[in-house]
């Protein structure tokens, strides 16, 4: 037999019991879903930055960076709504490398599930009661999602992930907002297709249930850039990719149309770097038109303490360094974040 079923794990509701989220961090959660909602729906013109590590890899050093964004947020917070990123999951292309803090709390360690569950909920919820921000995390299982629903305030479908049905009606339960990014060939059509559905009423299994959707009328649009068929990099955050978003939501009649530009991945070839530079052009393409000054509500910016990355399993461990896509250090994060206060023009 070729898949080996090696323990039974606790399901959510079980896990929530044991880790279980105080009334005071609760409260917490319910205000600033409610002050991000508002953003979506245009009743709040502040802009969102969701910003943080490629990949959350150590407790200790996601945490220290989530504070330290606290502190900014405190003075931007009349323009700027900060949402930290803490992505547990990592999806791998070839299937192979890390795969996150769910796979393993301790990336020099093995695989352990059961761990990794307790982790990536432990940390959330610290992140939560040392900070009072709420996190940001990327869907890449969808029957995990309910371990960690009650600390999410939004949440991302990947490009390898958008085109999944499973993926779709599991975002038409969710009450955050849900970005769904392009696919990676880049067909904007899909993404479109992936946030209808998202926002439709569903009826499906999920978790040995026969559940039933609201709909979600805050999925959105996420641009991350494409490849081609010769492997090449193709950005889509430019002044005319924004204006054809807004023919292609015009004419889809979405609830609440909104986009979110990731500033690394394909749009930035990975050069890490390049994310101050597409940042403000972003931020330039917003302050010429009104109606995509009203359409993007914010950028994703995979940012850590430390500049670039590092391999895991070579000797001495760099703290606060991504284990995986190279990120923007500390200063340059924090100095592009004042960079875009400056840029709100309210």
């Amino acid at each position: 037999m070729s898949m080996h079923f090696v323990k039974k794990l606790p399901i959510p509701a079980d896990v929530k019991r044991h880790i279980p989220l105080s009334d005071d961090l609760k409260k917490i959660k319910n205000e600033r879903d409610a002050m991000i909602r508002k953003v979506f729906t245009g009743e709040d013109d502040r802009f969102i930055m969701i910003i943080g590590p490629c990949s959350a890899d150590s407790q200790d050093s996601v945490c220290d960076y989530v504070g330290r964004l606290a502190k900014v947020q405190d003075k931007v917070g009349d323009r700027i709504i900060l949402i930290p990123r803490i992505y547990t999951n990592k999806p791998r292309t070839t299937g192979q490398g890390y795969k996150g803090m769910l796979h393993q709390p301790d990336p020099e360690k093995k695989p352990d599930l059961l761990a990794g569950i307790i982790a990536i909920r432990e940390m959330h919820i610290r992140a939560i009661r040392e900070t009072g921000l709420t996190a940001a995390d990327e869907m890449l299982y969808p029957e995990n999602y309910r371990y960690l629903d009650d600390l999410l305030s939004y949440v991302a479908i990947g490009a390898r992930s958008v085109e999944d049905q499973q993926h779709r009606m599991t975002v038409s339960g969710m009450d955050v907002p849900a970005g769904m990014k392009n696919p990676t060939s880049g067909d904007l059509s899909v993404m479109f297709n992936s946030v209808q559905a998202a926002q439709s009423k569903h009826n499906f299994l999920y978790r040995g249930w026969d559940v039933k959707t609201d709909g979600n009328d805050l999925a959105h649009v996420i641009l991350r850039g494409a490849v081609n068929k010769h492997g090449n990099c193709q950005p889509n955050y430019h002044y005319e990719d924004l204006m054809l978003l807004l023919e292609m939501y015009a004419k889809r009649g979405l609830l609440n149309p909104a986009v979110i530009v990731d500033t690394n991945h394909s749009n930035s070839n990975k050069q890490y770097k390049e994310q101050i530079r597409i940042s403000e052009e972003v931020m330039h393409s917003r302050s010429c038109n009104p109606e995509i000054r009203e359409m993007v509500k914010g950028l994703m910016v995979e940012s850590y303490i430390v500049e670039g990355s590092q391999q895991i399993g070579e000797g001495s461990h760099v703290y606060g360094q991504s284990i995986t896509d190279g990120c923007l250090g500390w200063e340059d994060s924090e100095k592009l974040i004042y960079r875009i206060y400056d840029l709100c023009v309210r």
